[in-house]
Order: structure tokens, then C-alpha cells, then sequence
């Protein structure tokens, strides 16, 4: 029996060698789809985890309120009277900071961040880095970590020190070959010395969720940024100079745990409506934005797996109309087989053969540029994609499937002929 599948499957095998050519554009329409699903749910696959890791490095306890510069055309009383002398006051204020620490229950910690863009140098070498005042709590509630030396303390911000802690890109392009612990830098003119580095959190090229910089940043003690740098930031563009007044740019409220999320976020969102009249802040729940992202993700996989259906399935009819014009193309053979003692199962196991040797063959080549087209896209559009082995396993083993689905009426077909008028056939 064994010996008759392995003549079954040679035969076959000929056969499609024979037609090399139609052979090989039969199998493009599943080459295609398999290569289309793999390649859709790798970069489908990598967006949503790149997505899902910023969500997560923002706190997935944390509730996050950041301040947001009116819109110009507001004509609102509050609106007016925040354009003054001292240019568009906006934001958070240390009074919004104080209100959430005192009134808000399940709260572990709340942070309050200013952060600027001051050039930052050491020597000849010069960068513009993220300057952030915060407290020593940040390094928490952000979950960043220190690489080398020391982060803030309460004693710098009492003491208002000018101490700072420098992000990976800023020790690269300032210290390239030296150790910049103890050593003093110059930021936005005033000198610090650098207590401590951070670990990189993803290289030059990675983004945080406000599309800067992570590693190219400086912290110093909040208390020492009031002191040193004050609140009023000059803006220029197009020729012309404004001011802006802001005491902090974000405030970050980490819950006590994952339950106390949704009460603590609505509680911040109340006490800022309360204190704000204008619409200048906005509260970011990482949990919430995380599950948007997993719903969406979910709807991705149900439009991918349609495409990848339709495509499937229209590469698994090309087969059908091949193999049914195949089988009309060869009814004299097929006679001289039924003539010569085969019986109706070899015709529908050669044909069978035949067509899943197509749908398979053209599910390894798809494969394979399925996997080849996300290392592509990662490379030239500096795209994270992930290639899911799951994925490529069912992608190939629905490429069969479908080559036993459409082939089994042709097959059909071909072993019901009757031998004598196929034998006939010209």
C-alpha cells in the first residue's frame, strides 16, 4: 500500500513537471495569500506591541495629567485673562499637585514634572536635551532606571543642588570616552554636576508616547528648576517671540493597584475640571489606552483573517478551474489508466496529489516571503514587526487545506469518467 502511494505521489509529481509554467501560476494566487497574512500580521503584530510596550513604560497603575496650551481662538473670560504681561499662563499648577496628594484616596504617589528643551554642554560638545525638574519619587512611578551613580533625593531638592542625572544619549554625545560621574556639565548656562546615568530605554531612535527623545534628557530637582530656570519660557517662530508661564508640565498619580485605576482617574479628572476653567490639561490613563489598543488589536486579527479568507479563496478556485481544465485535457489518459486496472480512488489520489502539491508549495514559497517582507519593512521604514510562528504554522497548514478542499471535486470528476468514452476522447 505504501509502495502505491509513493507511485500515486510520483506520478503526480510528474505530472505538474510536465507544465512547469502553468504549474507555477496556478500556485500564485495561495503563494500570494499565505505571503499577504504572514507579512499583515507581522507588522500588525509589531505595531500593536510597540504600542502596548509605551503604554506600559508609562505605568499601567499610573493615571498621568498633562497640561495643554489653549486653543488661540478661545474667547472664553478664563481664556482672556491668562493672556497677559507674563504672555499665556496654562497648565498644572503646584496647587493642582498639593489638591490630588490631599483629597484623593488609593493614591500611592503623585510626582509633578517641568520639563523644557535647554542646551546642554560639556567642554566643546554640545546637545539640546529635555530638561526635566522632578523629585525622587519619579523614578518609580516613570520605572526608569538608574545605569551608573545615583538618582534625585529629597536632600537636593531642600537643598535646591545642582546635581542632575543624565539620560544614555546625553552621556554618549557629552562623554564618549570618559566617566561623567562628578564630573560638571552646563545646562541652559547654569553648571551641574552629574550624580548619576540612566539606562537606555531603546537608543537614539526611541520615542516616548509625546513623540521625544527617551534617552536624550537631564533631571534635576524640581525645587532647583523653579529656582534656576523659573516658570516663563520664550517661544519663537517666524520671526516673532511669545511667552509662556507654566508651573508643571505633568503631574503623575500612580494607584495603589490595577482596581483602584478607574476611581483614582475619574477623581483626578474631576478635582482639574474643578480647578481649571479652561480646557488646558488632559489626564492620559495608560490602563484604559492599553485595552483601546487590545480591542483594536483584536478587530485587526478578525479583518486580517477575512482578508487572508478572500485571498485564500480565490487562490483556491484558480486551482479548481486549473485542475478541472486539466482533468478534461487528460481524459484519455484517465481512460487508459481505468482500462489498465486503476481503480476510481488512484484517479482521485493522483489528482489530489496534484493539487495539494500545488497549494503546499505555493504555502512554503509564501511563507518564506512572508517572512522575508517584515525584515524589509523593518528595515527601510524603521517599523517594529513581529513574526508569529503560530501564524506562519496555520497560514501554511490553511494553504493545504485548501488545496484538499478545491481539489477534491476536479479529482471527483476525473474518477467517475466512464473509461470507455474516455478512451474515446480525442
Amino acid at each position: 500500500m505504501f509502495t502505491t502511494f509513493l507511485r500515486t505521489v510520483a506520478l503526480g509529481v510528474r505530472s505538474l513537471l510536465l507544465h512547469k509554467l502553468r504549474s507555477f501560476l496556478t500556485m500564485l494566487g495561495i503563494l500570494f495569500g499565505v505571503a499577504s497574512v504572514v507579512a499583515m500580521l507581522a507588522i500588525g503584530e509589531g505595531a500593536s506591541e510597540e504600542a502596548q510596550a509605551k503604554f506600559l513604560e508609562l505605568g499601567s497603575t499610573n493615571v498621568i495629567a498633562r497640561s495643554r496650551k489653549p486653543s488661540a481662538d478661545s474667547d472664553s473670560s478664563a481664556g482672556m485673562a491668562a493672556r497677559n504681561a507674563r504672555g499665556v499662563i496654562y497648565g498644572l499648577t503646584f496647587k493642582d499637585l498639593d489638591v490630588i496628594r490631599g483629597t484623593i484616596s488609593g493614591v500611592e504617589r503623585v510626582v509633578g514634572v517641568r520639563s523644557v528643551l535647554k542646551p546642554t554642554a560639556h567642554g566643546s560638545r554640545n546637545v539640546e536635551a529635555r530638561l526635566s525638574g522632578t523629585t525622587e519619587d519619579f523614578l518609580d512611578v516613570a520605572r526608569v532606571e538608574i545605569d551608573r551613580g545615583r538618582f534625585l533625593t529629597t536632600s537636593d531638592n531642600l537643598r535646591r543642588a545642582n546635581v542632575t542625572v543624565i539620560g544614555e544619549e546625553v552621556r554618549r554625545q557629552l562623554f564618549p570616552f570618559e566617566d561623567p560621574i562628578a564630573k560638571h556639565i552646563a545646562i541652559g548656562g547654569e553648571s551641574f554636576e552629574v550624580v548619576g546615568t540612566m539606562r537606555s530605554r531603546g537608543g537614539a531612535s526611541e520615542k516616548n508616547f509625546e513623540g521625544s527623545d527617551e534617552d536624550k534628557v537631564c533631571f534635576i530637582p524640581l525645587a532647583t528648576m523653579e529656582t534656576r530656570f523659573g516658570f516663563i519660557d520664550m517661544q519663537r517662530s517666524a520671526g516673532s517671540r511669545s511667552t509662556e508661564q507654566v508651573e508643571l508640565h505633568e503631574v503623575r498619580v500612580r494607584a495603589l493597584s490595577l482596581d483602584a485605576v478607574p476611581d483614582v482617574a475619574q477623581a483626578v479628572r474631576d478635582v482639574l475640571k474643578r480647578l481649571h476653567e479652561k480646557d488646558d490639561v488632559e489626564v492620559i490613563v495608560p490602563l484604559e489606552l492599553l485595552r483601546t489598543v487590545e480591542e483594536q488589536k483584536r478587530i485587526w486579527k478578525a479583518v486580517l483573517a477575512a482578508i487572508a479568507g478572500i485571498s485564500l479563496l480565490v487562490g483556491g478556485i484558480g486551482v479548481m478551474n486549473v485542475m478541472l481544465a486539466t482533468v478534461t485535457e487528460r481524459t484519455r489518459e484517465i481512460g487508459v489508466r481505468r482500462a489498465l486496472g486503476a481503480k476510481k480512488r488512484h484517479v482521485i489520489s493522483q489528482f489530489l496529489v496534484e493539487t495539494l502539491g500545488l497549494s503546499t508549495a505555493g504555502g512554503a514559497i509564501g511563507v518564506f516571503l512572508g517572512i522575508a517582507i517584515p525584515f524589509v519593512v523593518e528595515h527601510y521604514a524603521d517599523m517594529k514587526t513581529v513574526v508569529r510562528w503560530d501564524a506562519v504554522g496555520l497560514a501554511f497548514g490553511i494553504s493545504a487545506l485548501v488545496g484538499v478542499v478545491f481539489g477534491l471535486y476536479p479529482a471527483m470528476r476525473a474518477a467517475s469518467m466512464d473509461p470507455v468514452e474516455a478512451l474515446r476522447h480525442e
